[in-house]
């Protein structure tokens, strides 16, 4: 990997790193990125989650949904990658299709919605970690010391060379993937105690229970995928590595949880799953395994849950290190941000301050009093859930907008098609988020209906703030700096 420097402004400067440069190919983006989505975490906690508040039986449906709905957009994604030539993602494309100002707001809203899923599972992996040091006979330390040092960690590996991350985060994605796929396997062995069936896809299944809770927590098992294009410039061959690791990260992990969710719905039949849910949906996944796989199946699942969350997080710290890095070098964020270490070749300094902001949020938290799964986890996964259907949906407007002033690129499918089915299927998932929200962070009348409350408002208001921010900012900028406004944009390759 190799740096691209600025020139010095004045005789006696050294000049300071600023462009990212590499040459990882689809294999580690698809890793990265498909980490971040957490698979197992995914299928051993949202999953028995979905089944139990969600549509029951029908939840598996909602995973290939949803993947449909993504993949429609990460068509207009795809082809704006090869017509933009620039990392940032949200940023970068919303401001090429619609504008500075609103590629800015989306900037922010999208440094939210990173940060809020980080943190809401920083605070899940330090409950997981103490729980299970505290059950081994180890000490009984608080939880939010774990999600300390877990932050630390991440840290460490976020500061160094990207393929470093990109290595762990491979070891750890395919140790995980291997262990659900065996309990898969098993389950589809044994036939299930009511044997295989399709009832998870039948219509009446997937409409039943609360389908809009079940689509809530079926997108926030996607969130990341559409983080490729922040590696651009670390890419081998960006044009083409770039959506073909968006097309492969979406497609791969739409089947895999669809399976897998099935999978846990055979292993208790359609008759017996809720009932199993109900009983304890945290340990769903490890019961299963124990009846189907044994205790040492047992084992390994409940490691590889950890280390899952622990990909998850580190995965996302690199996406977020990188946006800060893009918006940095667009002049929007402190120059110092925009650095690149000398020998580790990575945005060191945006990787310091990101850890840091993760840790002083744990402090917070553990400051209030809050519970790090119904509370933490729970919250600001919601939080970041909505964010992203948000995000995707404005994306999904600026496709069509770009490509219907530029002309850059005529075929209907790829710039007017897809992105349109996708964004009326984000804005609507958007509108059905929304309306459950109170739900997901307990404000709820005495009939269990949900009531906009003063949780709600406030992490609802933190959706509205960000990107209103990022709209202030592009207003001061352009009238106090008018020539980084105008460059704004074409800042952010470097």
């Amino acid at each position: 990997m190799t740096v691209t420097e600025q020139p010095a402004t004045r005789a006696g400067t050294v000049p300071t790193a600023r462009s990212l440069t590499g040459t990882l190919g689809t294999t580690a983006i698809v890793m990265m990125v498909v980490a971040a989505a957490a698979p197992l975490t995914v299928v051993g906690g949202a999953a028995p989650l979905g089944i139990l508040l969600g549509d029951g039986v029908g939840f598996p449906a909602m995973y290939a949904i949803s993947g449909l709905v993504l993949f429609l957009f990460a068509v207009g994604l795809s082809a704006m990658t090869r017509h933009v030539p620039k990392p940032g993602a949200f940023f970068t494309f919303v401001g090429y299709g619609l504008g500075k100002p609103a590629g800015l707001a989306t900037a922010f809203l999208a440094l939210l919605t990173y940060t809020a899923i980080q943190v809401s599972v920083h605070g899940y992996v330090g409950y997981i970690l103490s729980v299970t040091v505290a059950g081994l006979g180890g000490p009984d330390l608080p939880w939010f010391l774990y999600s300390l040092l877990t932050i630390a960690l991440v840290g460490f590996l976020g500061y160094r060379h990207i393929d470093l991350s990109s290595k762990v985060l491979g070891v750890l994605l395919v140790a995980e993937v291997a262990i659900v796929l065996a309990l898969v396997a098993a389950v589809v062995i044994s036939g299930g105690p009511e044997g295989l069936s399709l009832a998870p896809f039948e219509p009446n299944n997937v409409l039943s229970g609360s389908p809009g809770i079940g689509l809530m927590f079926a997108i926030a098992a996607f969130i990341g995928f559409e983080a490729t294009a922040i590696f651009r410039d670390e890419a081998k061959d960006p044009s083409r590595t770039i959506p073909r690791a968006t097309y492969i990260a979406v497609i791969g992990i739409g089947v895999f949880y669809t399976l897998a969710s099935w999978a846990l719905v055979m292993a208790w039949g359609p008759g017996g799953v809720l009932a199993q849910a109900a009983k304890d949906p945290g340990a769903m996944i490890l019961i299963t395994t124990l009846t189907y796989l044994g205790p040492i199946g047992e084992v390994i699942m409940n490691v590889l849950l950890i280390t899952s969350m622990f990909a998850c997080v580190l995965s996302f710290h690199n996406v977020i290190t990188r946006y800060q890095h893009s918006m940095s070098n667009a002049k929007v964020l402190p120059n110092v941000l925009g650095s690149v270490h000398h020998k580790h070749f990575a945005p060191h300094v945006s990787s310091v301050v990101q850890t840091a902001t993760a840790a002083v949020l744990i402090v917070i938290f553990a400051v209030l009093g809050l519970d790090p799964v119904l509370e933490v986890f729970t919250w600001f996964a919601g939080v970041a859930t909505l964010a992203i259907a948000v995000l995707m949906a404005i994306t999904s407007v600026a496709v069509i907008v770009f490509f219907a002033r530029t002309g850059a690129d005529r075929r209907l499918w790829h710039t007017k098609i897809a992105p349109g089915l996708g964004l009326i299927g984000l804005a609507g998932s958007a509108i059905v988020i929304a309306a459950n929200f109170p739900m997901l962070v307990g404000d709820v009348n005495e009939q269990g209906l949900p009531v906009f409350g003063t949780v709600s408002a406030v992490l609802l208001g933190l959706i509205v703030l960000f990107p209103v921010g990022g709209l202030v900012q592009a207003a001061v900028l352009k009238r106090t700096d008018r020539a980084a406004y105008d460059n704004m944009t074409d800042a952010i390759s470097g």
